[in-house]
């Protein structure tokens, strides 16, 4: 924690340092000469700093003791965020995000862009998949918690269901290859494919364990020496009062040690303004290969299927309905569905049936105080399958910097 801590306040310094460096001072005309022709040959070297902070309550008013289902309580996320460009071609981002898992590297990387059709990323990002991850900064969405399938942390019967289907933001190392092709002045279409170390888990796994993949503990390095491939294809179409956009994505590898066990991942979703009224439809299914161990019978809480084998494969996969709709410049209203759903056999001790279910029903509203700063405030209705349900309430407070 203390090397965590000397690291932040190492980062905090750099970004004041490089803030003090783009203070406006006096300057001579030969000076205002000189960056006039560093614009025009595109060799100036330019330095944006920029972040979020976060502050929520979650409670949970059907519970005399919250935490038992879930990470109620304050939670605090912030993020910071250095963006230099070094000329037309090359740049860098590095992002540091602090929340209930503690001091994150969200990003460290280059782009070596040749053309609007061939960018190289390089370095520690999140890799395209699905539309929700552009905009996961708590400053980038109306709502304090994020959809279920892209869940980290915040849901109920987190340590159940084991998390979302991808929670978000998904940091990983590796290469990503995209860009942007314009059909006109109104159309493009956009793609990535990329190579990453992967999600990961121990020895005779029966899911991800999201802790190897966010701890440095563990080293941030590909558990099997195998990496995972994945891409995305998105097409849209962007006019001043009105915008679509429709994209599929995939991811496909190993998780385990021994690289045996494989999982596929597909997603797809769909974005729809009219006006400032935005409608988002977003669907993830993953199909991953478990462990039957030494002794399925002894594991499982499901005997074997009638040709006398364990189906080794359980499927989950989420999904979601959401709109905004401002009523005032200062106020936006908020509605969602979404749900979790998981698939197959499960080990002994869980609490979970071959086919567990969660839908949430979400109402919300927005309001901007005063500047940048906002205020979320919404309610959430779990219905489970498996467990009674329950109720969340949220109130958040936001604002970017």
């Amino acid at each position: 924690m203390t090397l965590r801590l000397t690291m932040l306040l190492v980062l905090l310094g750099a970004f004041a340092r490089i803030a003090r460096a783009d203070t406006p001072v006096e300057r001579d005309e030969e000076a205002d000469a000189e960056d006039e022709e560093a614009e025009k040959s595109g060799s100036k070297v330019r330095r944006n700093f920029a972040g979020s902070v976060q502050l929520d309550y979650m409670a949970i008013p059907t519970e005399s003791e919250g935490r038992t289902l879930g990470l109620d309580g304050a939670t605090a996320e912030a993020s910071l965020k250095m963006a230099i460009d070094f000329n037309g071609k090359i740049s860098a981002n590095v992002k540091a995000c602090i929340a209930c898992h503690g001091f994150e590297v969200g990003m460290a990387y280059f782009d070596l862009r040749v053309a609007d059709e061939l960018n190289f990323r390089v370095g520690r990002f999140t890799p395209a998949f699905g539309e929700f991850p552009v905009r996961h900064d708590p400053a980038n969405h109306r709502t304090s918690d994020k959809p279920l399938p892209y869940d980290m942390g915040r849901m109920l019967r987190i340590n159940d269901f084991n998390e979302g289907v991808l929670p978000s933001p998904w940091v990983d190392n590796g290469l990503e290859i995209n860009g942007t092709h314009f059909f006109g002045e109104h159309v493009q279409l956009d793609y990535a494919v990329y190579a990453i170390g992967g999600p990961k888990a121990g020895a005779d796994p029966v899911d991800f364990d999201f802790k190897l993949s966010r701890s440095g503990e563990s080293y941030y390095v590909d558990n099997n020496s195998r990496p995972v491939i994945g891409g995305q294809v998105v097409a849209s179409v962007v006019m001043p009062s009105f915008t679509w956009s429709a994209g599929v994505s995939m991811m496909r590898g190993t998780y385990d040690p021994e690289h045996r066990l494989r999982f596929s991942m597909m997603g797809a979703h769909m974005v729809l303004r009219a006006k400032d009224v935005y409608l988002r439809l977003e669907y993830l299914s993953r199909r991953t290969k478990m462990s039957l161990g030494e002794d399925p019978m002894e594991r499982f809480k499901y005997g074997p299927r009638a040709d006398g084998t364990f189906d080794p494969w359980m499927v989950k996969d989420g999904g979601y309905a959401e709109i905004e709709v401002p009523v005032t410049s200062r106020l936006t209203l908020i509605g969602r569905e979404d749900f979790l759903r998981r698939r197959g056999n499960v080990v002994k001790t869980s609490d979970l049936r071959s086919d567990s279910a969660i839908l949430r029903h979400t109402a919300g509203v927005a309001v901007a105080l005063w500047s940048a700063l906002r205020l979320k405030l919404s309610y959430e209705y779990y219905d489970f399958s498996d467990f009674e349900d329950e109720s969340v309430i949220h109130l958040g407070l936001v604002g970017p910097f």
